[in-house]
């Protein structure tokens, strides 16, 4: 059985920082691309950051420079650092994992930024 279970999130001022954490489990973690994505409300589901096999990154250009994904094989786990938070920023962030046909989700966590 897949699980993604995310971690990390919760409210958090403007300009302050969070770190959401996806374990996995039940897949071959190694041989799956990841992804955060994330949805606000009334809004789609958009993508946050990905990153490869091979550790290869791509980012939401709202992200760019604020937000840093990274994996750790090793834990099956992979991160989101979230630096410079906006209100703009506040959605429910989804794990994604992906490999040809599989494509496995996370149930979300919330993250909320605002004074």
């Amino acid at each position: 059985q897949v699980q993604l279970v995310e971690s990390g999130g919760g409210l958090v001022q403007p300009g302050g920082s969070l770190r959401l954490s996806c374990a996995a489990s039940g897949i071959t973690f190694s041989l799956y691309a990841m992804g955060w994505y994330r949805q606000a409300p009334g809004k789609q589901r958009e993508l946050v950051a990905g990153i490869s096999r091979g550790d290869s990154t791509n980012y939401a250009d709202s992200v760019k420079g604020r937000f840093a994904i990274s994996r750790d094989n090793a834990k099956n786990t992979v991160y989101l650092q979230m630096n410079s938070l906006k209100t703009e920023d506040t959605a429910v962030y989804y794990c994604n994992a992906k490999r040809m046909q599989l494509d496995y989700w996370g149930q979300g966590t919330q993250v909320t930024v605002s004074s």
